[in-house]
């Protein structure tokens, strides 16, 4: 996740703090043990969640960011860095997404006629992919939507996304090209 895509409250100063920094007070509490702060930290990255499980598991949205949310809040106590709070959520909300999707009933294939350029695979501003683009990732493969999602939108390099999907990085480069040409031979029709 790119550090501009996460809003950060205003500083003493009236300039924006790190969000990050936001969350790590935040973090901390709540590991302290602190309801109202895990309260507070699980409402700041819902919107995250929610923006990384809809392509992944699109048929399941509503469990996959629930399931990602529970796993950070039974996770949270395990989180060494605070710091590193934005990145371990994205870590385990990919997990979940990904399992969840995993558990919906057999895919159906991309059908070619329907899909989007992927030039198009961009959110707009407010981090909604255009509808089309939603449909065309709803019918690939989950292991092609999450290595697209990773890649295409979060912006990951190979060797992060082979990490956060527990896959050799030669793997996410196959499936990455797979993924990348289903879109492109749609283009040219």
């Amino acid at each position: 996740m790119d550090r501009q895509d996460i809003q950060g409250d205003q500083g003493e100063d009236g300039g924006r703090a790190a969000p990050w920094d936001a969350a790590a007070v935040l973090v901390r509490a709540a590991q302290d043990g602190d309801a109202l702060a895990m309260d507070e930290l699980l409402t700041l990255v819902t919107p995250y969640v929610t923006r990384l499980c809809r392509p992944i598991a699109p048929h399941d949205v509503a469990d996959a960011v629930q399931e990602s949310l529970l796993a950070v809040f039974k996770g949270l106590r395990t989180l060494r860095d605070p710091q590193a709070f934005y990145g371990w959520v994205r870590t385990a909300t990919v997990r979940e997404a990904v399992r969840v999707a995993r558990r919906a009933p057999a895919e159906e294939p991309a059908d070619p006629a329907d899909l989007a350029r992927l030039g198009g695979l961009r959110a707009d501003a407010d981090g909604e992919l255009p509808a089309d683009v939603r449909d065309v990732l709803a019918r690939l493969p989950v292991r092609h939507r999450a290595v697209l999602v990773l890649r295409e939108l979060e912006g990951l390099d190979e060797a992060t996304v082979a990490g956060l999907l527990g896959v050799p990085q030669g793997t996410v480069k196959s499936r990455l090209s797979r993924a990348r040409s289903s879109f492109r031979k749609a283009w040219s029709r």
